[in-house]
């Protein structure tokens, strides 16, 4: 079993196709993830001809557009942080791992993890071996498909790919055949939003904090109109930009990029962000600092924010 990580394989809370290979069990995105997917076809189809015979180019659509420009290695989880296990696991050390981690599925793989097998759900093996059941354990009754990718893959592309086969992991494969990473489909959804919180993420503390005058240590999920309002300045300046929700957002697409640690990202000639903190596929927390000819933030419009 590869060593574990704190959030790149986060309990996922959408329906999944059953064991047997039954697809109908679970239904095409709809709602949120529909509207996300919708945009990203809209926006990519490049080339459509105007009545005038003139080629229309894409237009991304505010936050959407980091999923275009990210590549699936940008986002996914490095292979030494994968948790996976053996086709020969036993039942109590398939439910330790489950229980240890919090992961609601899991890569499956024969030797090493370089030779994946396919994924077990949790939900599969409660309904076979718990609640129970008298069925005996069978890792390969439980294995479901998993999708590959190659690390160049759009991380948009891989979005939609996940939607259309109703698979929500995929595994990330060199170009010598090996697994280089791993991406869920909540991975590809927090490049848009900023981290998803669930019941099973530590409650952080308050979202930012004045570590001097107009600079602010800033958590990367802090949402952008607390943030913009408390600070009585418009960070959001470029078309579409109201379609992203938190700084960190802001950040991504702002770069172009996952940036690293260290990195300044400037919003305009008022405003630049460094990165405090991040991995290669997440940022965690920010810096921002205001021009000095950035007026301050009103008296008492940051009262209450602690640590974060």
């Amino acid at each position: 079993m590869m060593g574990s990580h704190s959030d790149g394989q986060a309990p996922s809370r959408e329906a999944t196709p059953g064991p047997a290979g039954d697809p109908a069990q679970e239904e095409p995105g709809r709602g949120f993830l529909g509207r996300i997917l919708s945009a990203l076809s809209s926006g990519s189809e490049a080339g459509a001809e105007t009545p005038g015979g003139s080629a229309t180019a894409p237009t991304p659509v505010g936050g959407l557009a980091a999923l275009r420009r990210l590549d699936v290695d940008d986002v996914a989880v490095p292979k030494a942080e994968i948790v996976a296990v053996p086709m020969d696991i036993s039942l109590d050390e398939l439910v330790a791992v489950f229980r240890s981690h919090g992961f609601s599925r899991l890569p499956v793989y024969e030797g090493t993890l370089d030779e994946p097998r396919g994924l077990v759900l949790l939900k599969d093996l409660a309904l076979q071996c718990g609640f129970g059941a008298a069925g005996a354990f069978a890792m390969r009754n439980l294995l479901r498909p998993i999708l590959f990718a190659p690390p160049s893959m759009s991380a948009g592309s891989l979005l939609q790919k996940m939607q259309k086969e109703r698979v929500h992991m995929a595994l990330v494969i060199d170009e010598y055949g090996g697994v280089d990473g791993l991406v869920t489909i909540e991975d590809l959804i927090e490049t848009v939003l900023g981290e998803i919180e669930d019941e099973h993420d530590e409650e952080s503390g308050e979202p930012w904090k004045e570590e001097a005058p107009g600079q602010f240590l800033v958590d990367s999920t802090a949402p952008l109109d607390d943030l913009e309002s408390a600070l009585g300045l418009r960070l959001r300046s470029e078309e579409g930009d109201d379609e992203i929700d938190t700084i960190g957002g802001l950040a991504v697409v702002r770069a172009g990029h996952m940036p690293r640690r260290g990195e300044v990202v400037l919003l305009g000639e008022s405003v630049a962000i460094e990165i405090v903190d991040a991995d290669k596929r997440r940022l965690r927390s920010l810096r921002l600092r205001l021009a000095e000819a950035q007026p301050a933030p009103a008296p008492g419009a940051l009262r209450g924010v602690g640590a974060i």
